[in-house]
């Protein structure tokens, strides 16, 4: 068993000023200025050469640990699968693990030590053909089980979304780590590390440290590392810190193979991005991180995992019952206790805004009436996010957030998230994550202190329809502490999450009606000067806003 259940940081790790490129990035990524439009980045051949190996084993392996008589413990073929690989006779967009325009820039090299389905090393994993190509040789005396590093290839999404591309590069990464560390449980000990420092997990998959300096990698697509998941047989006590560091030893790895037409200088955005996200990640008073067990929530099975997918927007208007709504609330918070709060829009017969109840299985009404329009124009635009029949929301952040605490934010919604939609699907829910997000600012829109506490993601759920194709509604019981949507502006009127003094219980729902104010039309685009955006996503994946 894993010998800690978290690592605490250092109390000063999370505590600096936001530095002013980080502040103006947040006000940049949340305003109306819309992206501009860019070539579409087609995906590039993976960058790693050598014939790239089966990852299924079931032959015996010396060295697999303590209790393993020499057999393989971790299925790496299984965890991979239910996880980041592209299922097989498919074109590789539409994955198990979902992503910001079906963009999947998340790139995962596994540090394998005994007792795996593939004999110790180094190796990059390629989820299009669910192969991983050998870099280098493991440590001596490298601990059972693998450490998979996360990275992200920013190019495409940069491409894609512009200016609002990074924060959905930590969405996607978080989610990323999620998908392994479902797929990992019961069969292994999970631990799951969102902040341990970019340079560290850099060097333990054999990466160059500043993938943003020129010429470092010549005709290489720079890889920023951003989470890490380790996996360790039952019974074998893990220190994935110390793995970590012994990965980042003198070692030989192989490099990435240039190839023709790659860039050889990014362009300023791409640029930008790069730098910031290498600026986030860096976490030099505990370079080692936090590590935190996983779990997988008890009716998510392996056949959850693989029927998890991006619902279409059709089957997303019915709104799931106050009991299931209740659980799922409760899967994001215990995910990742450390992450943002999380807060659900319901429409149907009692539109609201709910939360948890405290020390209950129910849910409490934080403002009555249908958030959802205005849900859909903060969230790029997306005019189905209005008939939705739930949104989740997780949502912090402060506009002056230091990095550490950004990065942690958006990666632990990302992972929180992953494991929601699994859990929706093992209860026979639809779901769909949503990224893009701009002027949300929920806590202003409540009558708190405005730029306190913004939505960095969101997911839509909702429940099959009856076979009448009539929607149950949604059943609430509304507190006494409740408070009806106010017919005057929020300014002047707040519906505040903690009211003054209780009001009569509300016995009937209020007629639906945006909760909050209009938000201004978004800024139009620069007149575009190349060729037209990328080509619409497939079914179930998020659209350009």
């Amino acid at each position: 068993m894993p010998d800690t259940s978290a690592r605490t940081a250092a109390p000063e790790s999370g505590t600096r000023p936001a530095s002013g490129l980080l502040r103006r990035a947040l006000a940049d990524v949340r305003s109306s200025r819309a992206p501009g439009l860019a070539p579409y980045v087609p995906e590039r051949p993976f960058p790693w050469s050598g014939a790239g190996l089966p990852l299924a084993g079931d032959e015996a392996r010396p060295g697999a640990g303590p209790g393993a008589g020499g057999r393989t413990v971790i299925d790496l073929d299984r965890v991979l699968r239910l996880s980041l690989a592209a299922p097989a006779d498919t074109p590789g967009r539409l994955r198990p693990v979902p992503s910001a325009g079906a963009l999947h820039p998340v790139r995962a090299h596994l540090l394998i030590g005994p007792g795996c389905s593939l004999p110790p090393g180094r190796y990059a994993y390629d989820p299009r053909v669910h192969r991983a190509h050998r870099r280098g040789p493991a440590p001596d005396g490298v601990s059972p089980g693998v450490l998979v590093v996360l990275t992200v290839d920013a190019s495409r999404t940069v491409a894609h979304y512009g200016h609002r591309a990074w924060p959905l590069l930590l969405l996607d990464t978080g989610h990323a780590a999620a998908a392994l560390a479902l797929a990992g449980t019961p069969a292994a000990d999970v631990l799951v590390c969102l902040d341990a420092d970019a340079a560290l997990l850099s060097a333990a998959a054999g990466l160059p440290a500043a993938p943003g300096r020129p010429g470092t990698r010549p005709g290489g697509e720079p890889e920023l590392p951003l989470a890490a998941v380790s996996l360790t047989p039952t019974g074998v006590t893990a220190d994935a810190p110390g793995t970590l560091t012994a990965w980042a030893g003198p070692t030989r790895a192989g490099t990435p193979s240039a190839r023709p037409g790659a860039e050889t200088a990014a362009p300023r955005e791409l640029a930008a991005a790069r730098h910031l996200l290498h600026h986030i990640a860096r976490a030099p008073e505990l370079p080692g991180g936090t590590w935190r067990p996983a779990t997988r929530p008890g009716p998510v099975t392996d056949g959850a995992l693989e029927k998890r997918r991006s619902a279409p927007l059709d089957d997303l208007t019915h709104p799931p019952g106050e009991d299931l709504l209740a659980r799922l609330l409760a899967t994001a918070r215990t995910a990742r206790p450390d992450g943002p709060a999380w807060t659900a829009a319901v429409g149907g017969d009692a539109p609201a805004l709910y939360a948890e109840a405290p020390g209950s299985h129910g849910l409490d009404v934080r403002a009555s009436g249908d958030a959802r329009p205005t849900l859909a124009r903060w969230a790029a635009g997306q005019q189905w996010i209005g008939g939705a029949g739930a949104l989740l929301l997780a949502h912090g952040c402060p506009g002056d957030a230091p990095a550490a605490a950004v990065r942690t934010c958006h990666l632990a919604a990302g992972y929180a998230a992953g494991a929601v939609q699994a859990h929706a699907t093992a209860l026979g829910l639809r779901s769909r994550p949503i990224g893009s997000w701009q002027q949300a600012d929920l806590g202003a829109a409540l009558g708190e202190a405005p730029g306190r506490d913004w939505i960095v993601h969101g997911l839509a759920v909702g429940a099959p329809p009856p076979p009448d194709r009539v929607a149950t509604g949604f059943v609430r019981h509304p507190p006494t502490a409740e408070r009806p949507l106010a017919s005057t502006p929020l300014a002047s009127t707040p519906l505040a999450s903690k009211p003054h003094a209780p009001a009569p219980p509300v016995t009937t729902a209020p007629a639906p009606s945006a909760l909050f104010p209009t938000p201004p039309a978004p800024t139009p685009p620069a007149t575009a000067t190349t060729k037209p955006a990328a080509p619409a996503t497939p079914p179930g994946e998020e659209e350009r806003p």
